[in-house]
């Protein structure tokens, strides 16, 4: 049996839903309207965001762009540390690794981490920034997305992403080339964590 659908319109605006929808929006507005805000939840204002590739205050760096919902990670916000760590080594040449996501960089991170024996991802995970300590080391989109957006201007970098037991994924930002690289280079790290909106 379909369910029956009920339409409201008012100044132009039509709304057509099933009716356990519309009396559910209806209950909702209802109690918007009487009542008062909740006192700890601020609404986000899109002015407190700032422009991409400026810092983001209280949040451990620079805004790197706006990441849409993907898979089980909703839509959320890079924030690059504000410098380098240094240059290190991705660790564990001739080796498998579960890091593979090409866009995740917490998970490549966390499966890094686990292993042991991963440089790179051991310092990002370490480094601290306005009280957090979430930072991952980039997965390869999310590098690219640095480099799309001027964040970083030069140098070598790893990111998270294997590419085979010998290799992984870095980017070169003074020509935006992205290759692979031998586990056992040292290179460039540039901390990355999320801001959930």
């Amino acid at each position: 049996m379909k369910a029956k659908t009920i339409s409201i319109e008012a100044d132009g605006l039509k709304i057509k839903g099933t009716a356990e929808r519309m009396i559910q929006l209806l209950a909702a507005s209802v109690f918007v309207q009487a009542l008062p805000p909740a006192a700890n939840v601020q609404p986000v204002v899109a002015s407190a965001v700032p422009e991409i590739g400026q810092p983001w205050p209280g949040q451990g760096g620079l805004n790197g762009g706006f990441v849409p919902a993907r898979g089980d990670v909703p839509a959320h916000y890079l924030i690059f540390g504000a410098k380098d760590l240094g240059e290190f080594a991705w660790g564990r040449y001739r080796e498998e690794s579960e890091a593979t996501s090409k866009w995740d960089g917490k998970a490549n991170t966390d499966a890094l981490i686990s292993a042991g024996g991963h440089p790179a991802a051991e310092a990002a995970r370490a480094y601290t920034a306005d009280g957090h300590n979430d930072f991952d080391l980039p997965a390869a989109t999310q590098l690219y997305q640095a480099w799309a957006h001027d964040l970083i201007s030069e140098g070598y970098y790893w990111s998270s992403s294997q590419r085979s037991a010998n290799t992984a994924f870095g980017m070169r930002f003074g020509d935006g080339n992205q290759d692979t690289n031998g586990k056992l280079l040292e290179l460039r790290v540039r901390p990355v964590r999320r801001l959930f909106i």
